[in-house]
């Protein structure tokens, strides 16, 4: 071992255990393993557990440093390992708002999806046809029609604004994930044979069954408000708006609020009867093999569409186009917050840059006595670097430490959260290895960062003048 780094210890140590500090910190690993105990060895998570397990070791942690190092050492390791549990853990809970909000996104929503700008897609099966032979990525396809309505239940008492998707039974699954999130009856009712006197079958998020108080096996009423409106002239034709009784056949719960309060899923034959718009549909939707070419797929299919049908406007968008809004605040939000969060970061190595200085100011004599002996500027200078990177990484392993149990407690907690707000139900918390390691590393980088003026002021230190007087 160099003399830079025995010195540097020194510097860090106290010289004397503190007995006091010991007990605190055996007492704070206690609680910590209590609310261990109640976070991941229960199945019903409890909110005391979560906060038990981090202040626990929070406290651990203070008692522990003051237990070894001063107290000088002990607020600056502390700032770092805040700033980098409280960095870790809101960078977690971004990314999980991300892959939550894509996952549900993809669990109603295709990869890819070709709509007109005119209300008279006739052409679809051409267009199925075509893409099919464009790009191997494509492996499934289906015709959808998507409109908004009214509906209704009894006596009217109950009713409320919705979207009606009509999708193709026999295809839907292949495209979407739709049948993951069934609840109750099955997405095939769609396509089963059914009495002629039968009101066709139609498939509910569970929120909006909840809301309409209606169950599997009971009737709900459609309205399509623009259906007396003739498509070509955008004038009315004078007719009521048409409306066609439907029976519940299954619920779903994709966990995305939006959908499951306003969605609704008919065969596309009987959404087609109810508009009274003959064979149209809105839009033909796709599935790829591989979701991150979906962008270059979309581009490649517009510009295959514009020249095999050039006297049709097609609009093709990717999964992340038609929710980009959505996406873009999500990452702005993430941007926003990991740099103030970094911002602490900074605070504790300028925190550090007060504490070795006023440890240089502290250690004059040594620093001479050391230089006179023959240590030269550099050594000096990597004695103090050691100190300032083991406060850095003393902080960052003890900072990821408390950072990912916190995550990973919350992650079983499973947080509520107001879906009409948040879209979402619960706390998502998602951990990246490359995110963990990059708050590592911005953190070691302002500790290497600010040991540099300490230090370089250090070995400028002249012995003569740091004997002068003794």
């Amino acid at each position: 071992m160099s003399y830079e780094v025995r010195i540097g210890w020194r510097y860090l140590y106290q010289g004397a255990v503190n007995r006091g500090a010991v007990i605190g910190c055996i007492a704070s690993l206690v609680a910590a393993a209590v609310g261990a105990v109640l976070v991941f060895a229960t199945d019903d998570v409890s909110g005391l557990g979560v906060v038990l397990l981090g202040s626990g070791m929070l406290a651990a942690v203070i008692c522990f440093l003051l237990a070894f190092f001063s107290v000088f050492v002990t607020v600056s390791v502390l700032g770092v390992v805040l700033g980098v549990a409280a960095l870790t853990l809101v960078l977690a809970v971004t990314t999980g708002f991300q892959q939550t909000f894509r996952e549900k996104v993809l669990g109603v929503n295709a990869h890819v999806i070709i709509t007109k700008m005119t209300y008279d897609f006739t052409e679809y099966r051409d267009v199925e046809k075509l893409v099919r032979t464009i790009d191997p990525e494509v492996i499934a396809e289906q015709p959808f029609v998507f409109v908004e309505m009214l509906v209704t239940r009894g006596h009217g008492d109950v009713s409320g604004g919705v979207m009606i998707k009509g999708v193709d039974p026999e295809r839907v699954t292949q495209v979407l994930d739709i049948k993951d999130h069934m609840q109750t009856g099955s997405i095939e009712a769609l396509n089963e044979p059914k009495d002629e006197k039968d009101p066709p079958p139609i498939i509910l998020g569970q929120v909006l069954a909840d809301k309409l108080d209606a169950e599997v096996g009971e009737t709900v009423t459609l309205v399509a408000p623009l259906s007396n409106i003739d498509v070509e002239t955008l004038t009315p034709t004078g007719k009521p708006p048409k409306s066609s009784t439907f029976k519940i056949a299954g619920t779903f719960y994709s966990g995305f609020d939006e959908y499951d309060r306003r969605l609704m899923y008919v065969n596309i034959a009987d959404a087609q009867a109810l508009l009274g718009r003959g064979d149209r549909v809105r839009g033909v939707e796709l599935k790829l093999a591989d979701i991150s070419r979906a962008k270059d797929v979309a581009k490649k299919i517009e510009k295959a569409l514009k020249k095999k049908f050039p006297a049709n406007d097609y609009l093709v968008q990717d999964w992340y186009a038609l929710n980009q809004n959505l996406f873009t605040a999500l990452t702005l939000q993430k941007i926003v917050l990991v740099t103030f969060l970094t911002l602490i970061i900074a605070v504790a190595a300028v925190n550090m840059i007060s504490a070795l200085t006023m440890m240089v100011t502290d250690k004059t004599r040594e620093i001479a006595i050391l230089k006179s002996m023959g240590a030269t500027a550099g050594g000096i200078a990597r004695t103090f670097q050691v100190v300032g990177i083991a406060i850095g990484g003393i902080g960052t392993a003890l900072g990821l430490g408390i950072g990912l149990t916190l995550c990973e407690a919350m992650s079983r907690y499973n947080f509520p959260l107001d879906p009409r707000v948040y879209l979402i139900d619960s706390l998502p918390v998602d951990i990246q290895l490359p995110e963990v390691l990059m708050v590592a590393a911005i953190t070691m980088a302002l500790s290497v960062a600010a040991t540099l003026f300490p230090s370089l002021k250090a070995s400028a230190l002249s012995p003569v003048a740091g004997l002068r007087g003794e």
